[in-house]
């Protein structure tokens, strides 16, 4: 049974596929995440609360040319389609059952323009988007894809244009989830890099890898949701060089 996962790599990360194949590309399991009482429920019903603090930053991004780098479940990209209309969504993932999935969510085919890509090492071009969406994706990295992925995110995104972060908050020592051991064991069993990325400056590492695109970031908003156990962040990207002249 623990071999099993290689029946789902196909040119996809090991990490991805060794700890998550049940969970994003089993496709009977794509199915039943994909219900909203439930992905609400892995969320400890914060769900909503995510999406809409998601969504409210689109309000104050540039809207021109937006990704959502990887597909997620539940109804963020249908909202994200109708937030940027009449703009396409971009949208890439590097599991094809994923791709299918948000296409099924758009009623135009031309809402969404979708890639097959991995996040490590995108194929498009410098300075491409004006906003980026990251929801979930880089607790679900080790260290080094997390990099690779933030430093892409850096590279595509146009200065002046925004990242817009949702993910699980930093290192929640108060909180009941992680002072409670049987609970904090569920969760990064499930999440294995969790605990990584928890102890990673978001802020400092995207500044770190912009360096060689003379890009750099600051936050404009944050929240913190579910006693900062989730944070929705915002960051703009600046021209570094441009900023200092």
């Amino acid at each position: 049974m623990f071999k099993f996962y290689r029946y789902f790599l196909d040119g996809m990360p090991v990490y991805l596929v060794r700890n998550y194949w049940w969970a994003y590309l089993w496709p009977k399991a794509v199915w039943f995440f994909d219900h909203q009482p439930i992905i609400n429920a892995i969320l400890f019903g914060q769900y909503n609360r995510l999406m809409s603090a998601t969504l409210v930053r689109l309000k104050q991004a540039p809207l021109d040319r937006v990704l959502q780098l990887t597909c997620v479940y539940g109804s963020l990209t249908p909202n994200l389609i109708r937030h940027i209309q009449p703009a396409p969504l971009h949208i890439t993932d590097v599991a094809t059952v994923q791709l299918d999935l948000a296409h099924s969510k758009s009623k135009h085919e031309k809402e969404v323009l979708s890639t097959r890509m991995n996040a490590e090492q995108l194929g498009y071009k410098a300075d491409s988007f004006s906003t980026i969406v990251l929801f979930f994706l880089l607790h679900e990295m080790p260290h080094e894809a997390r990099c690779n992925t933030l430093s892409e995110a850096m590279r595509t995104l146009q200065a002046g244009g925004s990242l817009i972060m949702t993910e699980y908050g930093e290192l929640p020592t108060k909180h009941w989830l992680y002072r409670f051991p049987l609970s904090r064991w569920i969760t990064t069993s499930l999440e294995p890099f969790l605990d990584s990325f928890w102890h990673e400056d978001i802020e400092v590492l995207l500044n770190d890898l912009g360096k060689p695109f003379h890009k750099s970031v600051e936050i404009i908003s944050h929240q913190s949701i579910f006693a900062s156990f989730y944070r929705v962040t915002e960051f703009k990207v600046r021209d570094s060089l441009t900023d200092k002249g």
